[in-house]
């Protein structure tokens, strides 16, 4: 049987109250039914809580609506002008109509309404925010190219639009380095020039601090990955070398999956980022996972140190570690720390990275599939006085539940969990607490992705008497 579609109907809305923001910052009001009793819940894109809106339906279900904002007709005391001129657009952040200080008093609440909607906990002590700069934070992206020579004679290198295949036509971004927003349409002109412009769907950028201990410490550098479908000609090789010449910055190349990105001007590229308060330099490719906002990073490995709270004589095991963003800094005040990752080719980076800062001696670092993880395996790791855990969004429940076949002695009397994700945070939380006699001791959120509605959060967890 074929479902006709419901049709969508342009006409503008009567004037309606928004009661509530959800995660990707739309407005929410619910609609009452003929017989006054609540209806159908609409979502619209652009509305604050407490606004009076008119809106237009882009989208009809029997159970909700999706609609963008038609009328502003009584505005929101925390309503602000965006910063970004393609804000709407761009489907790269979504609350910069909304005060700073209001988006993270949102993302807590979302983090305390996680924790006892899904996992039935709240915290007994919800930490203070953790945040940063409000505009040029965000110092590793995927910018795509589309080229739209046929239409509009030029090809668009930037960040989508909101839902869509399309790149957003911007010149300028204001969350990404001014370096690298300077970029925008010299890239434009760069793909353009090459005989496969037709053929190179993303660049990606990340910015490091100086290798070069004798250069100033603010001076950034900036590597740019181009991935191209096919073969570069001689001319294009020649192009590329000048634009990287011309703007002092690194060019990977990248012919395949991530693993094929190879330095091409100059032939050798290391990049790193600083710790200064541990004294850690931590070197890294432009195509690893590190963390996109540096100044945050550094609070945040602070932060869940003094958490940890780690004595001399500990031994700490360091879960998800990746090339040793906490586990390094936890080296220079344990007396061992395990790092534990599912990538050989992270994990032996890690080990370089341990060598680089003369911590070796008392950092191991070992491969594992922690999303398989069995009670044999957390065994096999040795007993931990503490944990630190920081998973992608997928969390840590194989390690939460393979928990429940160890020896009670073999618990970490502490876990410190940053989370990507408060929902997964909240779900695991559940575990350790009604099941594994673990305490909610604290609760916060990190800023990491200002004017987006990304939560990160940190969770320490103590073990029950």
């Amino acid at each position: 049987m074929t479902r006709t579609p419901r049709l969508i109907s342009h006409q503008e809305s009567p004037v309606v109250i928004v009661e509530a923001l959800d995660l990707d910052a739309q407005g929410i009001t619910r609609l009452s039914d003929e017989n006054g009793q609540p209806g159908k819940v609409v979502f619209i894109r652009g509305a604050l809580p407490t606004e009076h809106v008119t809106y237009i339906l882009t989208r009809d279900k029997a159970r909700f609506a999706k609609a963008k904002l038609q009328r502003l007709i009584k505005p929101a005391v925390y309503r602000t002008q965006p910063k970004c001129k393609v804000f709407g657009i761009c489907g790269g952040c979504s609350m910069q109509h909304l005060d700073f200080a209001a988006q993270i008093a949102i993302k807590q609440r979302v983090l305390e309404d996680d924790l006892w909607h899904i996992g039935r906990l709240k915290a007994e002590e919800i930490m203070r925010p953790i945040a940063g700069p409000a505009w040029e934070y965000r110092h590793r992206g995927r910018l795509s190219v589309i080229d739209r020579s046929i239409k509009k004679g030029t090809v668009l290198v930037g960040f989508h639009e909101h839902h869509s295949a399309y790149v957003a036509d911007m010149s300028a971004c204001e969350v990404i380095p001014k370096t690298i927003s300077e970029l925008l349409i010299p890239l434009r002109e760069l793909v353009g020039s090459l005989s496969i412009r037709d053929r190179v769907p993303q660049i990606e950028f990340a910015v490091g601090d100086s290798p070069n201990t004798h250069e100033d410490r603010t001076k950034k550098h900036i590597a740019l990955v181009i991935r191209h479908l096919l073969p570069l000609t001689k001319t294009d090789l020649d192009t590329l070398e000048n634009f990287a010449k011309q703007h002092e910055l690194g060019i990977l190349l990248q012919a395949g999956g991530p693993e094929t990105a190879k330095p091409f001007y100059p032939s050798e590229q290391q990049m790193l980022y600083r710790l200064p308060e541990f004294e850690i330099e931590m070197p890294f490719l432009p195509t690893d996972f590190t963390q996109v906002n540096h100044a945050v990073n550094q609070v945040l490995v602070s932060k869940a140190l003094s958490l940890l709270e780690i004595k001399s004589n500990e031994r700490i095991i360091d879960l998800f570690c990746g090339i040793g963003n906490f586990t390094l800094p936890i080296a220079t005040q344990a007396k061992e720390v395990l790092g534990i990752e599912g990538s050989a080719i992270l994990s032996k980076r890690a080990m370089q990275n341990a060598m680089h800062n003369r911590l070796e001696q008392n950092t191991r670092f070992q491969e594992s599939n922690l999303f398989e993880t069995t009670a044999t395996d957390i065994a096999s790791w040795g007993k931990a006085d503490k944990w630190l855990i920081d998973p992608p969004r997928e969390g840590a429940m194989e390690i939460c539940k393979a928990m429940h076949d160890l020896p009670k002695d073999h618990y970490p009397k502490r876990i410190v969990y940053v989370s990507c994700n408060p929902k997964t945070l909240a779900r695991d939380a559940a575990i350790l607490c009604h099941e594994l006699n673990y305490r909610l001791s604290k609760a916060g959120i990190i800023n990491m992705f200002p004017h987006t509605s990304h939560i990160e959060s940190i969770a320490v967890f103590d073990l029950g008497q």
